[in-house]
């Protein structure tokens, strides 16, 4: 499996899980091959805005239009593309 093919199915993943959510600006933040793992798997962290990441409309009308993100880290079979995992990860947390 090549990167681009672990990255679709890490996305298409996400926005299938998170589909009642409405999520949005879904995009790729980073994409690792962990080839010393005998597993041989793919990490895709995809990251994505939720409506209540949105700011107050005051907030955003005094120019702070940032919206809140979401990152989850997918861990892809390379030998299958199965999905073994989803996980939350912040901007605090050390795999970052």
């Amino acid at each position: 499996m090549e990167a681009k093919e672990a990255v679709r199915a890490a996305k298409a993943h996400i926005a299938d899980l998170f589909a009642d959510e409405a999520i949005e600006n879904v995009g790729l933040e980073e994409v690792v091959f962990c080839d010393g793992d005998p597993s041989g798997e793919w990490r895709v962290t995809v990251g994505f805005s939720r409506l209540w990441n949105h700011k107050n409309p005051l907030i955003a009308a005094l120019g702070d239009r940032r919206l809140g993100r979401s990152y989850k880290v997918v861990r892809v079979s390379d030998g299958d593309g199965r999905i073994a995992s989803v996980t939350d990860i912040s901007l605090s947390d050390s795999r970052i």
